[in-house]
């Protein structure tokens, strides 16, 4: 277990393994243990690198804002002389990945956005951030929208450990949602159309925060970017499928290992 300072920051994070590196970044949900299905998967063939973001789970920071993400991601690879990655990103963790591979091209070797936009607005990511609250509602779920119903069906235990991971988070928590559509943390269809790295975005099925349709007008957006819609799978897949979750990842981050 390490830290790093950043700006205003202290930063925790974790390197379990050894070989080429997988980054992964956790959600507005969760924080580095999120990856625990991960970690043991992965660091038998990569060096593993969680992390818990500014005012996430261990770290800390005065002034939390997305536009420190990819700040924060370079600073802890400077520390570990870490020069190109995979990444992983997760929900709001793709407001790191996909701004630090257009500021760090040479350092992304491969870029997977679960179950987000990463930052990147056209009309279809607005339409469907305003109509959230909607379709929870219709949904009848009294539960985390990351979740989808059937798995809270199925799976209780799973679920219970969802939302004690998600209770670490003493610091800005959910409340960080807001901020993810600042001006400030978007990512310009300018700026998207220089994307060097290969980009494979995962959707589930049932993702109410994020749904397919919306994800797929991303993923047009996107230039050469590649989809999978993960049939049965909520906003979580990698909570809900981890061996679906890691054969894909396993599968992309390996074919551009090189």
């Amino acid at each position: 277990m390490s830290r790093v300072r950043q700006a205003d920051a202290s930063i925790h994070y974790e390197v379990h393994g050894d070989g080429p590196t997988l980054v992964f970044a956790h959600g507005a949900g969760g924080n580095g243990l999120s990856w625990w299905q991960q970690v043991p998967a992965f660091a038998r063939a990569y060096r593993v690198l969680t992390f818990d973001h500014r005012g996430f789970g261990r770290s800390s920071c005065e002034d939390f804002h997305p536009r420190y993400f990819a700040d924060d991601l370079a600073a802890i690879l400077d520390a570990e002389g870490i020069e190109r990655v995979a990444l992983v990103c997760q929900s709001m963790g793709g407001w790191t990945g996909l701004p630090f591979a257009l500021r760090h091209p040479e350092r992304v070797a491969s870029l997977v956005l679960a179950c987000t936009p990463g930052g990147y607005v056209n009309a279809e990511v607005l339409a469907s951030a305003a109509g959230v609250g909607e379709r929870i509602a219709a949904a009848g779920i009294d539960h985390t929208p990351a979740l989808s119903a059937d798995f809270v069906r199925r799976r209780p235990d799973l679920r219970f450990l969802y939302d004690r991971i998600g209770e670490l988070n003493t610091g800005v928590g959910l409340s960080a949602v807001s901020k993810l559509f600042d001006p400030e943390a978007r990512v310009s269809a300018d700026a998207l159309r220089s994307l060097r790295a290969p980009v494979l975005m995962l959707s589930g099925s049932d993702d109410l925060l994020f749904p397919p349709e919306t994800l797929r007008s991303v993923a047009r957006d996107i230039p050469g970017a590649r989809l999978e819609e993960i049939a049965g799978a909520g906003h979580s897949i990698y909570f809900e499928l981890p061996e679906r979750f890691n054969q894909l990842v396993a599968e992309f981050a390996g074919s551009h290992a090189g």
